[in-house]
């Protein structure tokens, strides 16, 4: 054993293999929600307060709709990769494949249900 260098010692220790795709995935949905979360808030916004009928009519509208649509989407999907390297990171064995399929069906669905919501307006 005394006479292994490092990276023998690291073989079969596994890698990550995705990490650098995973990095760049959470990289670009970051800057995409720096610029999505201001346009929602903005056009969100603007439809607060108003009646049914009004919220409506708005959200009838393309860009509300595509901006409401958009930013959940990127939001869940980033809310699911920051979760699943926080799992990843500090739960191991089966516990950690069980949270992990749950929170996806839970973000997905979520994000599903929201999309539906947003359809059902917009449509």
């Amino acid at each position: 054993m005394a006479f292994l260098t490092d990276r023998k010692r690291a073989e079969g220790m596994g890698s990550a293999k995705t990490g650098t795709q995973h990095a760049w995935s959470m990289k670009k949905s970051s800057v995409a929600l720096l610029i999505l979360i201001p346009l929602f808030v903005f056009t969100f916004g603007a439809a607060l307060g108003g009646t049914y009928e009004e919220v409506l009519a708005y959200y009838a509208r393309p860009f509300p709709a595509i901006v409401a649509a958009l930013t959940l989407v990127v939001s869940f999907k980033h809310f699911n990769d920051g979760f699943q390297t926080l799992i990843e990171d500090y739960v191991h064995g089966a516990w950690g494949k069980w949270i992990l399929l749950g929170m996806m069906c839970l973000s997905y669905g979520a994000a599903g249900v929201g999309l539906f919501a947003i359809a059902r307006l917009a449509l």
